[in-house]
């Protein structure tokens, strides 16, 4: 488990006041060494000796922290796990909140801030990249990841856009999910917005999150479309009496 780093001790406030640097968190460094190198690399390409070399700590320190590779591998989300719980509250705010039109993109909003947000923090390039690189691909370290952050979370937003077009299955939510997934992903993976805008678009720049979450609203939607309204039928007005009469002569 991954212990975020502490408040300053007495000794680290008063060496501050004397002028010398605090002691780095070498936990911290290994983390965030070994995020960036995975991200760059992929999981199998970085050893623990590059990874203590990019955090400047002995190599013994790696294994003191966190153990063997795949358990540093496997620290990086549980460090990350925040926004997951971040996006769960959301979504257990709108599902509490009155039923409106909005409803689906509420729920496609809670699925989407909270990542653009951590996207655009100092280190959250690097576990973007890492996110878009290594979960794709089928091993014990990743599917363990999968297992136990993202498949929980994934299937609270398949029932919650279930819950928004109820008059679908639920097999049709988990597709609309995986779709929704892979738009999102390839936003915080892709660096060639400049490129492909001519450079009007920059990567992630902060307009294009509205964006985004209308573009997967609207996918959904049109998976997943609403029954058409049913019109009421017409009224069969009663024969007047002279009508009737006629009838009947």
């Amino acid at each position: 488990m991954v212990t975020r780093p502490a408040p300053r001790t007495s000794r680290a406030r008063s060496a501050a006041a004397q002028g010398t640097p605090p002691r780095p968190d070498r936990q911290m460094a290994i983390l965030l060494a070994a995020e960036k190198l995975f991200a760059q690399h992929g999981y199998h390409g970085v050893s623990i000796r590059q990874i203590a070399e990019e955090a400047q700590v002995p190599l013994a320190l790696v294994g003191y922290y966190y153990g063997p590779k795949s358990e540093l591998f496997h620290a990086i989300f549980q460090h990350w796990q925040g926004t997951i719980q971040e996006r769960l509250a959301l979504l257990q705010q709108v599902l509490a909140g009155p039923p409106t039109e909005a409803f689906l993109r509420q729920v496609v909003e809670a699925f989407v801030r909270p990542v653009l947000v951590q996207r655009a923090s100092a280190e959250g390039e690097y576990y973007a990249q890492l996110v878009g690189r290594e979960l794709a691909r089928q091993t014990p370290e990743t599917n363990r990841v999968l297992t136990e952050f993202f498949d929980p979370l994934a299937h609270s937003f398949i029932d919650a856009i279930h819950a928004a077009r109820p008059g679908h299955d639920r097999a049709r939510a988990a597709w609309a999910y995986q779709f929704a997934l892979g738009a999102l992903l390839h936003h915080i993976t892709d660096h060639r917005a400049p490129t492909l805008s001519r450079g009007r678009n920059q990567v992630c720049a902060p307009e294009a999150a509205a964006l985004l979450i209308d573009f997967i609203t609207a996918g959904i939607a049109a998976v997943m479309p609403l029954p058409p309204p049913v019109s009421p039928s017409p009224r069969r007005r009663a024969p007047s009496p002279s009508t009737t009469t006629r009838r009947q002569a």
